[in-house]
């Protein structure tokens, strides 16, 4: 269940708040998003070659801004942000006592907030016609088995639901795609995606992050993962 926006928001230790927005906003709210960007975001939405991409950027970061803002006190505009070797955004300043990852696919974005790391991923359900290939270059020999097995109408459903489980664990601890081959995803009908390390004999050994799957959308395949079990709660974000 997607809440509505809260003002008063309460972040505990075992909490992580998901968030939901659409990107495809109308110019009024635009403009009111693009008011709260640094100069420096302003410029990388001005290099989108494309309008929709550059407005769908603006929105989104704009509405993360927003968000961070509620639990710390300040205005959208003033917070800073500083980025790893790899691109992933942080707040500035070693005191901060949030954590956070967004993604976005197609017009929908997911932000995860958190007290500490955190990694996210949605992705838009779309047809692949190389999701086997696709499989079997980054996954483990047992996910593309798992995938080759299920009937043909199952596999590209079942291809995103472990990417995005494999990578928001990427994101979350910062080794990005490079290390979808160090990371193994058991999907089992009806339970709780597993995630588990390849250790160098192939062996796949226990990991204490844990994966949550999210269907914020029919159309759509997310997971969130987080070190430890956690109380999620859901919240759509509005202007």
């Amino acid at each position: 269940m997607w809440l509505p926006t809260s003002e008063n928001l309460v972040l505990s230790t075992d909490d992580v708040h998901i968030w939901r927005g659409d990107l495809d906003q109308a110019e009024w709210c635009q403009a009111q998003l693009a008011a709260t960007l640094s100069t420096d975001e302003q410029a990388r939405a001005q290099r989108f070659h494309f309008d929709v991409h550059r407005q769908r950027f603006i929105v989104a970061r704009g509405i993360l801004r927003n968000i961070l803002g509620r639990y710390l006190g300040k205005e959208p505009r003033e917070l800073e942000f500083c980025y790893s070797d790899r691109g992933k955004p942080q707040l500035a300043g070693s005191n901060s006592p949030v954590c956070f990852n967004l993604s976005h696919s197609q017009s929908l974005a997911l932000y995860a907030i958190a007290r500490r790391p955190i990694g996210i991923d949605v992705e838009y359900i779309r047809p692949l016609d190389d999701a086997l290939k696709l499989a079997q270059r980054f996954f483990s020999p047992r996910e593309y088995a798992f995938i080759e097995s299920l009937p043909p109408e199952q596999k590209q459903k079942a291809f995103f639901q472990l990417w995005t489980c494999k990578e928001a664990y990427l994101k979350a601890t910062g080794e990005g795609l490079a290390g979808l081959g160090q990371v193994e995803v058991s999907l089992t009908p009806g339970c709780t995606p597993e995630l588990r390390l390849i250790a160098e004999n192939s062996h796949p050994q226990q990991n204490p992050w844990f994966l949550y799957p999210l269907t914020p959308d029919p159309n759509y395949a997310a997971a969130v993962a987080v070190e430890g079990q956690s109380q999620l709660s859901c919240w759509q974000f509005a202007i």
